[in-house]
């Protein structure tokens, strides 16, 4: 019972439609048979009028409806007494709003999944362990006489100490306290395995905490965090249904004419106005305005089971026609993960002091290459030093306090700017310098090697295969990497030592579009706004460029980029194979109505078939073509 209340509740006309339907019935096997007419015809001509209202609403917003076929068949059927088919077309009207909503909530399930695991609360430390000392932490497990309130995870301050227990969600982005802990981060990275951290790694919100309690002291508030920045981005991309009817829009009014047309014909060469009604009933045009949006909407839902948040249904059409494709290349076409190769401490510094400053002040730094540093360093068994404060600066680096200083770690210009004294390292093809400094001594450079991607040629080839004819590279990196790295990649075209506004130039330039940029540090977040499409390695990349992407990569596979594609054709090709049956069904059933084959109330329920049937076809958009 309280199931149908609330299905009653959420779709009031189509209860109405139905209790109308059975109080006609009823009143047919009564003397009172007569009213029945007057009731099932004055409700469908007040459906029609209301219809009618709302179409010429969506006519003043510029936007030409499907509804004035649904209108004019209601009116028509009534008209020439064809009142129970008449019915049956508000019921197809009415019903097709709990039947899209059905597949609505079908085809964006992983969407949805994505939003509903958000962390919603989070246990708060209110008092320091009994006998510890300040900035001192206990084990993993280990409470000691601490207090805690549970909170809103929008109540969450930076600095503030959080309990995490075993199974939970780290609710913010946060610096972990214990001395190592274990996290699913699958929903994160797509990475199945379980992985360990240690103590002073920033981890991000969103995973999942291992068998053991963990304390951690939050380094960003809930709306600077990992997670809800791809909440925002979920929900982006679930706002933006009205892109995804245009390319329905498109047959709107060719199939309009087309049914008129025919009903016309029939009626003069009939000589019947039965006959107009007859066909009109056919021609409602459900598949055209549901098809198209659920089998959108299945793409995008497909694509964040792959990881891929795609923020609406008009990149997923830009996808399917994409030809261009340009990429930065550290963190893109490389691992974003290299080596270090050499450590050049200047004098007065040793080579653990040079890697101890530079690990301390890149944990709070959201470049690709900062967990490689802090991730190589922790691996020679260094400790990080307890840090102050923190600011990254865009595109050059990032800068921390610590109890010995200020430190500066980024581009070579940047720490010169602190440290005159800066020596430029000399590097061979395929390494690159991070520079260090502290207060105004240069402390030293470190000299990494980056490696591609292994899966980068397989993937180059698929997109050769799904229709992509032009390929770069665009990076700020010397010319003598980048060549290298282009050729390993079997790319040609490559603009070294481009500055943010020489990218933007070069992709808006390169032909022939549309043109896909991939990207995935700060610096990319102008270009990939430039771009037709703009993809953003977002795993370890920088907010910025993910919300100027228009399709944002939470796991750090580059076959993603591929995967993107092949799902953008596959749902414009699986929406428009829906349309067009739903049109030539329509159409066919038309053309046998219109010979007076198909009597009104048959066509009507014809009609009900081909509305389900085209939309079970568009569902097929949320698996995609068997490979």
């Amino acid at each position: 019972m309280n199931t149908l209340l609330r299905w009653t509740k959420a779709y009031p006309a189509v209860a109405l439609t139905i209790v109308v339907a059975i109080v006609g019935l009823s009143l047919l096997a009564t003397p009172a048979r007569g009213v029945a007419p007057w009731l099932v015809g004055g409700y469908a001509l007040c459906i029609a009028a209301w219809q009618a209202y709302g179409m010429v609403r969506q006519l003043m917003r510029g936007h030409a409806g499907l509804d004035i076929l649904a209108v004019i068949a209601i009116v028509a059927a009534v008209s020439v007494g064809e009142v129970w088919a008449a019915l049956i077309v508000v019921l197809m009207i009415t019903g097709g709003e709990a039947l899209e909503d059905y597949a609505e909530n079908r085809s964006k399930r992983e969407l949805t999944a994505l939003l509903k695991r958000a962390p919603q609360q989070a246990t708060r430390l209110l008092t320091a362990p009994v006998g510890a000392g300040a900035g001192s932490a206990p084990a993993s497990g280990e409470l000691g006489d601490e207090r805690s309130e549970t909170v809103p995870v929008g109540e969450i301050l930076k600095g503030d100490r959080l309990l995490v227990r075993p199974g939970e969600l780290v609710p913010v982005d946060a610096i972990l306290l214990s001395d190592s802990a274990e996290f699913d981060a699958s929903s994160l990275t797509g990475e199945s395995l379980p992985v360990t951290r240690a103590r002073d790694e920033r981890i991000a919100s969103g995973v999942v905490n291992g068998s053991s309690a963990i304390i951690m002291r939050a380094a960003a508030t809930a709306r600077d965090s990992k997670y809800q920045q791809i909440v925002d981005l979920v929900e982006q991309a679930q706002g933006s249904r009205a892109k995804t009817v245009r390319i329905a829009d498109r047959y709107a009014v060719p199939f309009t004419v087309i049914a008129l047309v025919i009903a016309g014909i029939a009626w003069w060469a009939s000589g019947d106005p039965v006959r107009f009604a007859e066909v009109l009933v056919v021609a409602t045009p459900c598949p055209l305005l549901i098809a198209a949006p659920v089998a959108f909407l299945g793409g995008m839902s497909r694509a964040a089971k792959e990881g891929l948040i795609v923020k609406g249904g008009g990149t997923l059409e830009q996808l399917a026609k994409v030809r261009s494709v340009a990429f930065d290349k550290t963190g893109t076409l490389t691992t974003g993960r290299p080596a270090p190769r050499a450590v050049h401490p200047a004098e007065g510094f040793t080579e653990e002091q040079l890697l101890q400053l530079a690990a301390s002040a890149e944990v709070y730094s959201s470049h690709v290459l900062a967990s490689a540093v802090v991730e190589s360093v922790k691996a020679r068994g260094i400790a990080l030093l307890p840090v102050d404060s923190a600011e990254e600066s865009a595109t050059n680096g990032v800068e921390a306090v610590v109890e010995a200083g200020t430190v500066r770690v980024g581009k070579p210009s940047w720490v010169a700017e602190a440290a005159p004294d800066l020596e430029r390292a000399d590097i061979g093809a395929g390494e690159l310098a991070i520079y260090v400094s502290l207060d105004d001594r240069f402390a030293g450079v470190l000299v990494m090697r980056d490696e591609l991607r292994p899966e980068i040629p397989a993937v180059l080839a698929e997109l050769r295969e799904l229709g992509l004819t032009n390929f770069a590279m665009v990076t700020g990196d010397v010319a003598a990497t980048a060549n290298v790295m282009a050729s390993q990649a079997g790319i040609d075209e490559v603009h070294a030592e481009s500055s943010p506004v020489d990218k933007v130039r070069i992709v808006t330039a390169m032909q022939p579009r549309p043109l896909m940029m991939v990207g995935d540090g700060l610096n990319d977040a102008p270009v990939l706004a430039a771009a037709d499409v703009g993809f953003a390695m977002g795993a370890r990349g920088s907010t910025a460029a993910s919300e100027s992407a228009d399709v944002v990569n939470r796991f750090d596979r580059f076959d993603g980029v591929a995967t993107a594609v092949r799902i953008g054709k596959d749902t414009v090709r699986i929406a428009l194979e829906s349309i067009w049956m739903g049109i030539a069904v329509s159409v066919g059933l038309m053309l046998v109505a219109a010979f007076g084959f198909l009597p009104a109330i048959a066509g009507a329920w014809l009609q009900e078939v081909v509305d389900l049937v085209a939309i079970l076809g568009a569902l097929r958009a949320i698996r995609g073509k068997r490979r």
